[in-house]
């Protein structure tokens, strides 16, 4: 069998089943798009679920893939093991209701021996007992030698109520080098001779809900082949981090580290952080990004193992940003969009690493004094989950890396507690925040009513009957005037909260009564609640009425809505396609945006954006909202949140040709509408997501009167004109950048003459001068600059000076270069003078500064300094 690259083995399946009349699906990206069940793609079949369940069609009954996969439910072996990786490529073939077991298994035999090259003799098969058929065909038509066709009760593919079916497994001989002691070693032994290469599933039987079987009208082949495995053996090597797919890594890091691979000690290190890099850049080329929760925890969790284990091979600084660009090269054949954004992954990657860099060696040395003291303690096994949560909320430690962390010494972490510690501290993180439930309880009262239908998009009045009627959280037949409470309705134009978009306003009305509803929210998803106070009359369940939303409020709603999808737009444009819908809140001409973005924004930046905005608003863009299934949504290429659960029917806002999304929120019919965007700013609010604010037309138009106004004013008082305010600003700073300057000079020449005096007046103790005075000085820096006069004529010595500003303490220490061979330390000596003005501080043995908080203390503390110097000398 020759030696064939990954690159070479992935093209020749693809081109093989090609060949064979199938459609080949292009990898989709590893963040599922409307897939609420995944956290990640994590097999070929995954991004197929639409055609096997029967929600959509298929190009082709015939498919085959090559599909990028993350799984992370055995990190803990990957490293440790040969064959467990995080990331993963699967090689597939498939049938919808087409072919079956013997196209499935003879092509799958053509491949493997002629275009890979087996010998036949080196490959087993395993079948289910049962699959008489699928042993016929191995045996008779394939002609596989009976004893070689092992029967497995396991392979049976089934994970519950749904398509299932027995499966039948290829198996390649590594031969008896690998075998275990055992006689009755076959393919399903655990030992390393027999390496699974192949596994074909043969759907057909559907799984009940009572747990019985039914034969599917339709029956499917889904299968599966880890291109990682196949090449450890096409390249003939004992693991697949021997493969051309982790090497390149491995050497890199051999390089930096100066660790050798062969040695056993340092294979597992090498192997975890190869696997984990490609992971990483993968996922975030997919749009994930570092974070707390969900996917981004699974990135962070990654990176900061990796960085853990690079530290066990003397890696002390960033490095895994480094190897990003050597991911982008390997595996730049089948995704070469990896090349455009190397350099904002390697940013992400070295932002990552820096921030746990920071933290990583206080938080070792906190685990290995708690495993010591858990150790020496009764129970000595179990590390609590308090103990484990501290180390994750001070230290960064994802409590995998704790356990991990743990496992080496012996011992094990409280899963359980450290839940219960996340959880006290996110109530206590609500509580703080005065967040507080609903007020319509916790149960549905009302699970028979029919969804809500919303007419809102086409309409801002409508009429309706009333289907339920709550307070509190109990449901009532009756409002009276004055009381308080939410109505459900059949039909209605108001927006219910959700999307981002706050809830309408407006009133309810029917003969003699008015019910005022102040705000709009989902009820269990399907109904909205219009919640308000009744103002007259007495409505009641099953009454008709007439609801009307506030028209003002609504159109600004439109405006600030629109202009989000504009923002996003632009923020793609000008910033990059990384850039995803992190959350959303539009109220009334004011919106706020949050996106994945590592640094920033500069003011160039936020201008384009701005620009961009306006732009598009001045073009007068159609807006226009259709429903569409989610399959025809996804062709035409609508962006969706992530996260967000959409159903087979999905509303899809279109702007011209500058945004397509997935959104139910309400718009206007043109961009012109908006009459203007101002961006107000941005911030940042967590690792990798910033925060853009702004505000759209009768707001905006305001603020620039506001800001109009406001520049006459200040053209005003500076006795010029607005054209030419910004000039004269510029010419009163540098009038105060030169008094100043002035000021410093004056300050140096009375430092200098101060110096004297000090110098004449310095105390001996042991025959060094001690100077401890306190001087005049505005801040921390005028305060050095007197400590540096006094030093410049002072040869040897010790200074101390303290000064009062704003009823603080601050404090500098300078002593020579001669004096700390003799004990003397200008950190630890402002240390205890700052203790007995209530401060802190510290520095270097020649130069150290503290602050306090009590002046008054100030001369008592400097009174003290020659007996410090004494404590500290070397006599």
């Amino acid at each position: 069998m020759k030696y064939q690259s990954t690159n070479e083995l992935r093209r020749s399946f693809l081109e093989f089943f090609r060949d064979r009349g199938h459609t080949i699906v292009a990898c989709a990206s590893l963040v599922p798009i409307d897939d609420p069940t995944l956290l990640w793609i994590n097999s070929g079949v995954a991004t197929l679920k639409p055609y096997f369940s029967g929600q959509e069609v298929p190009p082709n009954p015939r498919l085959a893939s090559s599909q990028k996969s993350i799984r992370t439910n055995d990190i803990d072996n990957v490293g440790r093991t040969a064959r467990h990786h995080t990331l993963f490529e699967m090689l597939g073939n498939f049938s919808i209701g087409e072919y079956f077991k013997v196209e499935a298994i003879r092509w799958a035999w053509e491949y493997l021996t002629t275009v890979v090259g087996f010998a036949p003799s080196s490959l087993w098969i395993t079948v289910h007992p049962d699959d008489e058929e699928a042993f016929d065909i191995w045996t008779k038509q394939v002609g596989i030698p009976q004893e070689r066709v092992v029967k497995l009760a396991d392979n049976f593919w089934d994970i519950g109520p749904g398509p299932c079916g027995p499966n039948s497994e290829i198996y390649y001989d590594r031969g008896s080098a690998y075998a275990c002691p055992s006689l009755q070693c076959l393919p399903g032994c655990d030992c390393e001779r027999y390496l699974e290469i192949w596994n074909l599933v043969f759907s057909q039987f559907n799984h009940n809900e009572d747990n019985t079987y039914t034969p599917l009208p339709k029956k499917n082949i889904d299968t599966g082949m880890g291109l990682e495995r196949l090449a450890s053996v096409v390249q003939d090597v004992p693991t697949n981090y021997g493969t051309d797919l982790f090497m390149p890594y491995i050497r890199h890091v051999e390089n930096l580290s100066g660790q050798s691979y062969a040695q056993a000690e340092h294979k597992m290190a090498m192997n975890i952080i190869a696997d984990h890099v490609r992971a990483v850049v993968m996922a975030i080329s997919d749009g994930a990004a570092p974070s707390n929760e969900g996917r981004g925890y699974v990135i962070r969790r990654l990176l900061r193992r990796a960085v853990r284990f690079g530290q066990t091979l003397g890696l002390r600084e960033p490095f895994l940003c480094d190897i990003v660009p050597l991911v982008a090269s390997v595996m730049g054949e089948p995704f070469p969009e990896l090349d455009s954004k190397v350099p904002y992954i390697s940013r992400v990657v070295r932002l990552e690493e820096e921030r746990f860099l920071e933290t990583l060696e206080d938080g070792t040395a906190l685990f290995m004094s708690i495993a010591k003291a858990v150790q020496n303690s009764a129970s000595g096994k179990l590390i609590t989950g308090e103990q484990a949560f501290k180390l994750y909320d001070t230290f960064g430690f994802p409590l995998e890396l704790t356990e991990e962390l743990a496992l080496e010494q012996g011992l094990s972490v409280d899963r359980a507690g450290f839940t219960e510690a996340m959880k006290l501290q996110r109530e206590r993180a609500r509580a703080a925040r005065g967040e507080q439930g609903g007020d319509f309880g916790k149960t549905n009262l009302f699970p028979e009513l029919a969804p809500v239908k919303f007419v809102g998009h086409s309409s801002e009045v409508a009429s309706g009957t009333v289907l339920g009627l709550l307070q509190g959280d109990s449901a009532v037949s009756v409002l009276r005037p004055g009381e308080q409470g939410a109505v459900l309705l059949d039909s209605t134009p108001f927006y219910a909260e959700s999307g981002g978009q706050v809830g309408d306003h407006g009133f309810i009305t029917f003969p003699g009564g008015r019910f005022k509803v102040g705000s709009t929210v989902k009820y269990y998803g399907e109904q909205s609640l219009h919640v308000g106070e009744l103002v007259e009359g007495t409505l009641a369940v099953g009454q008709i009425v007439a609801s009307t939303v506030t028209t003002d409020r609504r159109t600004a709603l439109r405006r600030a809505h629109t202009a989000t999808h504009l923002l996003q737009a632009a923020l793609r444009s000008v910033l990059g396609s990384h850039v995803q819908q992190a959350g959303s809140l539009v109220e009334p001409d004011r919106l706020r945006f949050d996106f994945s973005h590592l640094s920033a924004l500069t003011q160039q930046e936020m201008q384009a954006v701005e620009e961009h905005i306006n732009a598009n608003i001045l073009a007068d863009l159609s807006v226009l909202g259709a429903e569409m299934p989610l399959s025809a949504a996804k062709e035409k290429g609508a962006t969706a949140l992530f996260g967000e659960k959409y159903g087979e029917t999905v509303r899809v806002v279109e702007i011209g040709a500058v945004s397509l999304e997935l959104c139910g929120g309400t718009h206007l019919e043109r961009s012109a509408g908006i009459g203007l965007c101002i961006v107000l700013g941005e911030s940042g609010i967590g690792a990798g997501l910033r925060r853009v604010e702004a505000v759209t037309g009768l707001l905006a138009y305001k603020l620039v009167q506001e800001r109009s106004s406001l520049l006459v004013e200040l053209a005003e008082a500076l006795k010029t004109t607005p054209d030419e305010a910004l000039k004269r600003v510029d010419a009163l700073l540098e009038q105060c950048k030169e008094a100043e300057r002035e000021a410093a000079r004056l300050h140096a020449k009375l430092s200098a003459l101060e110096a004297n005096e000090f110098i004449e007046n310095a105390t001996l103790v042991s025959g060094i001068r001690v100077i401890a005075r306190k001087v005049h000085a505005n801040d921390m820096e005028m305060l050095r600059l007197t400590a540096d006069a006094v030093k410049n004529k002072l040869p040897s010595g010790v200074i101390v000076l303290g000064a009062v500003h704003e009823g603080k303490v601050s404090l500098v220490s300078v002593v020579s270069d001669d004096l700390p061979v003799r004990g003397l330390h200008a950190g630890n000596l402002i240390r205890e003078v700052a203790k007995l003005t209530g401060g802190s501080g510290g520095g270097k043995p020649t130069m150290a500064q503290a602050g306090g908080k009590m002046p008054s203390a100030l001369e008592s503390a400097l009174q003290a300094v020659p007996d410090l110097v004494k404590a500290q000398l070397k006599m």
